[in-house]
């Protein structure tokens, strides 16, 4: 009867209100809000710098025919835009239609009488209505209406022609949530069998994507395989580096990759506004990150006929060969990490209860780092 009372008062002293549990676990969570709030404060100095004032610079516009009245305007207009236009002219209409669909220009101005503006909405919703803003003005100094064509429509599933960035989310979160699940509840797997869970995740990632592309939103109308093949190379480029990663960052993973695939990659991308219409910053992520190398890709597979496709491509085949590099670091560090726990002789002075706490912690982790991702 009374050896149980020194436990059950120890039980009692730990458990009280100023006992040292309480502030154990009080500066566990205060360590784990670090977290969120670092997602907090990256998130909107992410979105925020790339989204909350969009403006134009150096945005290419043609002005269409020749002679002094076309100079005189073509100069006028980037005189007064103050850097936000970069205005030349091009002889005929023909030339202008070919610039479009290139993505050299994103509008080009016939001026006379009945004046007509060309715009390729399929390259960037948000910049034709900037440059159809611009030449709306100038029409009407003239007392004319402004007739608009769009020579390269998107689909009309999406008609807004931002359905593909919005595909770029899911894919996106598929990808990154499923790393802290392989990394979390796999990390008792062998690397190459992680490896192998996350080559095929991102199979389904991307088939998930072609679907809702394809026949449930009907996003696009054509190049449903293409779309799901660069849905493919982006998935897994996500989960290998997330895994590869994982073997070093731990429970920061999911801070890491939402750095780099969701605070970095959605405003970089080029689904919302172009980098025509954003801070340089952004502009200059836009040539060489996943996001936009997916966005720009599917856009010139499915609008216009492949053009410059091949470079997009290559964006993607370098971030997939930058998840195989990591995800190859990773197996060295942890042969390395094997190794020396296998040739380090055991201390039998280490309390039992000692190491089956850092056995739970680290799987707190883990189950920590999952919520955190699916959560987000």
């Amino acid at each position: 009867m009374s050896a149980g009372l020194p436990a059950a008062s120890a039980a009692a002293s730990s458990s009280a209100p100023g006992g040292s549990a309480p502030a154990g676990a009080l500066r566990h969570v205060l360590g784990h809000l670090l977290t969120p709030l670092l997602m907090c404060i990256g998130m909107g100095l992410a979105y925020l710098g790339a989204f909350h004032a969009p403006h134009p610079h150096d945005l290419r516009v043609d002005v269409v025919g020749s002679g002094p009245g076309v100079q005189v305007l073509a100069q006028t207009l980037h005189d007064e835009g103050d850097g936000a236009l970069d205005v030349r002219t091009v002889p005929d209409r023909a030339t202008a239609v070919t610039a479009l669909r290139e993505q050299h220009s994103f509008g080009a101005y016939l001026p006379g009488d009945r004046p007509e503006l060309l715009v390729a909405s399929a390259s960037s919703d948000t910049s034709a209505m900037a440059v159809e803003k611009v030449f709306t003005k100038v029409a009407a100094g003239h007392d004319a209406p402004l007739k608009v064509t769009d020579v390269a429509p998107v689909s009309d599933g999406d008609p807004t022609g931002q359905g593909v960035f919005f595909l770029l989310v899911a894919l996106s979160i598929g990808s990154y949530a499923s790393v802290a699940v392989i990394g979390g509840a796999g990390a008792v797997l062998p690397l190459r069998v992680r490896a192998l869970l996350a080559t095929g995740t991102s199979l389904v990632v991307s088939l998930v994507g072609a679907a809702f592309a394809g026949p449930m939103f009907h996003l696009v109308d054509r190049g449903l395989g293409g779309v799901w093949a660069m849905s493919w190379l982006y998935s897994a480029g996500i989960l290998l580096i997330g895994v590869g990663l994982h073997t070093f960052l731990r429970r920061w993973t999911t801070l890491g990759v939402m750095v780099l695939f969701v605070m970095l990659n959605f405003t970089s991308s080029g689904g919302i506004y172009r980098p025509e219409l954003q801070p340089g910053f952004f502009g200059a992520l836009h040539a060489f990150w996943n996001g936009a190398g997916f966005v720009e890709g599917v856009r010139s597979h499915v609008y216009f006929a492949d053009h410059a496709l091949g470079g997009h491509l290559l964006v993607l085949g370098l971030w997939l060969l930058a998840g195989v590099a990591v995800t190859l670091c990773a197996g060295l560090a942890e042969t390395r990490r094997s190794r020396a726990a296998a040739t380090t002789p055991a201390d039998p002075s280490a309390p039992v209860a000692a190491r089956a706490a850092a056995k739970e912690e680290t799987e707190e982790e883990n189950e920590e780092e999952m919520e955190e991702a699916v959560g987000v």
